[in-house]
This record gives C-alpha cells, structure tokens and sequence, in this order.
C-alpha cells in the first residue's frame, strides 16, 4: 500500500504501513546532508557572550547572548550553500609500488546556485600515507575545483578510499552544512622490486649466454645454434665432420642455452614466511627474488607460471604471454599475505604436478625448517625429482652468525649455542635435500633474489631446465 501522506524530509517511507512522519528508515543521503558543523569561531564567541552576560549578573542577559547566538548559527546554516547539489569523482594512479609516491586527485563541481566555501577532507586508511588530508576550497557557483593527495603507502594490498567529506562554511563562519559523498577508488599497491637493480648485471650474463657474446655451450638439451671455423682451443668433441668434409676448413657446432623452457614457480605463504629476517617478513623477501627471476626468465625465452599456496592455493598466474607475465605475477604477488597456518605439503606437490605435466624447472620459495620439511616435502621429494628439476631458494638469517660468534658472557655463550645448533640443523636438512637431487640456494635477504639468478643462470647454462 502506497503512503498517501506527505513524508518527512528526515524519513523514506516504506510503503508498508504508511508515513507519519517517525516510521521507517531513515535516509542516509539526507541524513549526510543535513550534517550541521559548529566551527570554533562559534564556540570562541559564545565564550565571551557568556563570559559578558556573566559580568551584568542577570539571567536575562545570559538568555539574550544564547539567543543571539543561536540565531545567528541557524542564519549562517541558512546562507551557506548547498552540499546536496556538489557532484564529487576522484581520478589518478590505481597502480603504486610499495613505498613510492603516487597521486589521487579530488574534483568537486558545484552545480548549486551560491558560492561554496568550505573544507574538503579526502579520507584514505592510515597506511596509504595520504598527504594532505584536508583542503581549504572556494568554489564558485557553476564552477569547480580539482585537490590532488599525495600517497605514500606502507603496506602492499588493495587500498580502498572512503567517502569525501565536504563542509560547506556560512558566510559568518560561525556554523556549516556538512556531507559525505561516496567517489569510488581504489589503489593496488605492488611488491616494491628492490632487485630489479640486480637485472642489468644479470641481463648481462644471459646475452654472454644467448646473444651478442656468444660463447661455446655444451650440456645436456642445449640448443644447437650455428657453424663457426675451428680456433685453437676449441674441444674436439665440438667438430662437425661431416661438414668439415664439404670444406677446406675444419666447423665445429656451437650450442645456445635452451629457450621456451617452462619455469613454475612455487611460494610459500604458509606460517614460516610470516617470520621476519633483517626487518623483513620472509614472504615479502621470497617475492622479491621471484619478481628477478621472472623478470630473467622472460627475457631469456622462457614460460613462466606462478602459484601460491599454503593450506590452500592463494594465487595462480598461469599462461601469461612473455611481454605481460611480470605484471600479471606483480599483480598477483600485491594481494597476497603471509597466513599463520602450517602449509600443505601435499597439496603443493599435487598442484605442481597438476600445472606441470611435461619435465620444467620448478623453483620452489620456502623456509629450510626441519620439522616442516621432514614431516611433509621430504616424503614428496622423489615423485616430484622424477617429474621436474627442483630448485629451493630459501632465506637464511645473518643474525645466527652474528650469534654463533659471540662469547662475552654467560647469556652470549647459551645463545651462541643456540645458533650453532639451529645452524647444524639448517646444514643438515640442506645435505638431505641435496642428496635427493635438489639444488639448494640459501642466502640472507639482501643476497637471495641475486643467488636465485644465478642459479637459474647456471643451469641454463648447463642445458639442465
């Protein structure tokens, strides 16, 4: 049944039981838009209003000066102008690197008949960093006005903006209309690549490999690549006879590292990754290395494909052209967070094998902890091995050699001790892991994603991927 009543401004009616003015709901938007601000120029002169009534010691003169007061902030509400007729969009970057600076600007156009004055507050989560957060504006009648924040954000992740707070200041500056506008926008903010300083030097060794260098390669499934003439040094074994029979000279075969391989890359975001090494979370330091190593890979010629798991696959980048895989795998990576559950060995492996059925390299990003490895990838090693080249970066922490050496007093001696046996237990699970055919690259933070490179570079040069 239709309400045949005039509803409340203040009310929406529902049109169930009929409108009196205090049932249903109440409107959000004229909820906002009837916010009313006090300013302190208003409670600065009520102050001294009373402070002044006080002093003839007459009540009269108390209610005179509130009186006058009141009147004077419902005529400013009255003049202010109008925040129900403001239309409020945001525009700017939707993509920013960890700890870099972006930009979201704010525009707001004032399509009401009076000259806004006022305050406009862009409201972001803490963790963007946003700066400045509030603006002073006057916006003419038909006109607009375009405010730009400066962000900063310190946690990776997708970055909501909450709504634009617009406070629209009478011309006695005593009282505003107050109102938030919803402006949907949001900022993905990406792992921060801090070894991409490390890819020239790298880009370097590859073409020593594959390029304007080119050298004499030989291994298992390398690529032949062209005929040259013999020099003095070349080994024997590289001379092509049948072609030196067409010739007065001796050729020999030169080989180039393999190309279109397939890489799968494998990261751990289960509870061990939460665990912080020089400052850093270990997932935040694993992403790191992958991020060079995709980077590598791709212009190498290889197939890249990334997967996430812990209990439970977080993340998958499967099928990426070569152009567009560091993107898509840096995309992928900003959403992801370490979880404090123990990961499933045996749905890694299974995922693996699913993603992969013909032999690649497989680079596995984990935490060398015995009791996890013993109790769930161990067991799993030789299926996998049979199937791909497994590669197992992990980061170690300096601060267990700083510990080790220390021996002032009798604290430092127990930690000493400590860190010598968490070392041998490290050293250890890296032997077993060796003998059942896995390379192991184990390096401090600030050294893995470069030693993960180079480990990649060296079997590519061996023609084992």
């Amino acid at each position: 049944m239709a309400c045949s009543r005039a509803c409340s401004a203040r009310y929406r009616c529902r049109g169930e039981t009929g409108c009196d003015g205090h049932q249903g709901r109440p409107g959000r938007r004229r909820a906002r838009a009837r916010a009313v601000a006090v300013t302190g120029r208003a409670a600065l002169i009520a102050l001294i209003a009373t402070l002044v009534a006080l002093a003839f010691r007459t009540a009269g003169a108390l209610v005179a000066a509130d009186g006058l007061i009141v009147i004077a902030i419902a005529a400013d509400v009255a003049l202010a102008a109008s925040v129900r007729q403001l239309r409020v969009t945001r525009s700017g970057d939707t993509r920013i690197l960890l700890g870099q600076p972006g930009q979201v600007a704010v525009t707001v156009v004032n399509q009401g008949r009076r000259a806004l004055r006022g305050i406009v507050r862009d409201a972001w989560e803490p963790s963007v960093g946003a700066r400045p957060e509030r603006f002073s504006v006057a916006i003419p009648a038909g006109g607009q006005i375009t405010v730009a924040s400066r962000l900063r954000p310190a946690r990776r992740g997708d970055r909501p903006a909450g709504p634009v707070t617009i406070r629209s200041v009478g011309p006695l500056g005593l009282a505003a209309r107050q109102s938030s506008h919803p402006a949907p926008w949001s900022v993905r903010v990406l792992p921060p690549f801090f070894s991409r300083k490390h890819l020239p030097e790298k880009l370097a060794q590859l073409r020593l490999l594959d390029g304007q260098h080119r050298s004499m390669i030989r291994g298992k499934g390398a690529e032949f690549d062209s005929l040259r003439e013999y020099v003095i040094g070349d080994e024997v074994r590289s001379i092509d006879w049948r072609a030196s029979a067409r010739r007065t000279d001796l050729m020999v075969r030169t080989w180039r590292p393999e190309r279109d391989r397939r890489i799968v890359i494998v990261l751990d975001t289960g509870r061990t990754s939460a665990g912080r090494v020089a400052g850093l979370p270990r997932l935040d330091t694993a992403m790191d290395a992958a991020l060079l190593l995709a980077a590598l890979a791709s212009r190498a010629g290889d197939r890249i494909d990334l997967v996430a798991v812990d209990s439970k696959v977080r993340a998958r980048v499967i099928g990426s052209r070569r152009g567009d895989v560091l993107a898509a795998i840096t995309d992928a990576l900003a959403v992801l967070e370490a979880q404090l559950t123990e990961s499933d060995a045996g749905l890694m492996a299974s995922t693996v094998l699913a993603m992969a059925r013909q032999r690649c390299l497989v680079v596995l990003l984990t935490d060398l902890n015995p009791a996890a490895l013993q109790e769930g990838l161990l067991p799993r090693l030789p299926l996998l091995v049979s199937r791909h080249r497994l590669l197992l970066a992990a980061v170690s922490d300096p601060r267990l050699t700083q510990m080790a050496a220390e021996r002032g007093d009798a604290i430092a001696v127990y930690d000493a001790a400590a860190a010598e046996h968490a070392v041998a237990q490290r050293a250890r699970i890296r032997a077993q892991l060796t003998r059942h055919g896995v390379d192991v690259v184990d390096a401090p933070p600030d050294r893995l994603p470069a030693a993960l490179a180079d480990a990649y570079l060296r079997l590519k040069a061996a023609g084992q991927l």
